[in-house]
């Protein structure tokens, strides 16, 4: 028995590490670290204990589902799930209720994920990604403003005429170092530099190639969206680079095998994703919703689509259906995620 819960213990940190696409129980116990720091500077423990929350259920619900063992043991079920769970107590109040839509959150999360696998990936070998995570956290988001014991605390909803434009000075030097580093923690919705350091240590803890891929991600993300005149708040905030973090990290590096080729169509799907970021804030603030990391899933899926063109490497396999993986044992092919 205590085996078995080392195990299952293992499985949460591997779905926390799997946000950065690692299989790394070391890499995922950083990340909490980084997202327990954030709290304790913020006073605010509510993403922390909602992530924990997250990768507990969204893991369970999928042994629960009998889904295939080993993408399970892996974490690729725990990281749509941590993402729900760390999302929804960010912008939403504390309550009761709350917790109710974090518990379900998660564990839709794994039925979504595993959907993405029945579909997207098994007809076009396209991985889901990070896309459950986003279908579920816009529906759970924009269904809080239907319910009395839901309080949305994120950005009123407003149209693109709302938006200021003009170009501002280039920041110094101290505050460039902090954005490089808050680029990366915003992809677990953390604004700290101090926590999006600890995470990039986690990364390079588990793969100096990706470590390298997010850290080119951040400072091309930083580079464009300052050259460009994107609004300096949201600059400085990190909230045009986290998408490009995983964009760079999943094209150059996850999945497809790094070439010099790959290299360059990897930074111009970083850059892509960074216009693709200011399109999608401002098509979903009318509904009063986050893009969270829609703008990596859609660019990703768009850069991935040919890969077979630049010698794919898959990342590690969801098998089949998902639902049941004695059945999936029998099938004589493995799709990949």
């Amino acid at each position: 028995m205590a085996q078995q819960s080392s195990n299952i213990a293992v499985e949460f940190l591997k779905g926390a590490s799997q946000v950065f696409f690692m299989e790394n129980a070391a890499t995922g116990a950083l990340f909490f670290v980084a997202m327990a720091y954030a709290s304790y500077v913020t006073g605010v423990w509510a993403t922390t204990i909602g992530a924990a929350v997250g990768v507990v259920v969204a893991t369970l619900t999928a042994r629960l589902m009998d889904c295939d063992e080993k993408s399970v043991a892996s974490g690729l079920y725990g990281f749509n799930g941590i993402l729900v769970g760390a999302a929804l107590p960010t912008f939403i109040a504390a309550s009761p209720q709350l917790w109710i839509y974090v518990v379900v959150g998660a564990a839709v999360s794994t039925v979504v994920t595993a959907a993405f696998s029945a579909t997207l990936t098994a007809r076009w070998e396209i991985p889901g990604s990070t896309g459950p995570f986003v279908l579920t956290g816009w529906l759970l988001v924009a269904g809080a403003y239907a319910f009395g014991g839901l309080d949305v605390t994120g950005d009123e909803p407003k149209l693109a005429t709302d938006y200021v434009q003009g170009l501002a000075a280039v920041p110094g030097p101290l505050e460039l170092v902090e954005i490089f580093f808050r680029n990366i923690g915003q992809v677990y919705l953390l604004g700290s530099a101090v926590s999006g350091a600890i995470i990039l240590l986690g990364v390079f803890i588990a793969s100096i190639p990706a470590g390298v891929a997010a850290a080119a991600g951040s400072l091309i993300a930083m580079l464009v969206a300052i050259g460009m005149g994107a609004d300096p708040a949201t600059v400085s905030q990190g909230l045009f680079g986290f998408s490009p973090v995983l964009t760079a990290m999943a094209v150059g590096v996850i999945f497809m095998k790094t070439s010099p080729r790959v290299v360059v169509y990897a930074a111009l799907a970083t850059v892509t994703t960074v216009f693709v970021q200011g399109a999608l804030d401002v098509m979903v603030a009318p509904a009063g919703i986050p893009s969270f990391t829609a703008p990596y899933v859609l660019t990703m899926y768009l850069f991935i689509a040919p890969k077979k063109l630049l010698a794919p490497h898959p990342h590690r396999p969801v098998s089949d259906h998902l639902f049941g993986h004695r059945h999936a044992e029998k099938s004589p092919s493995t799709k990949t995620t």
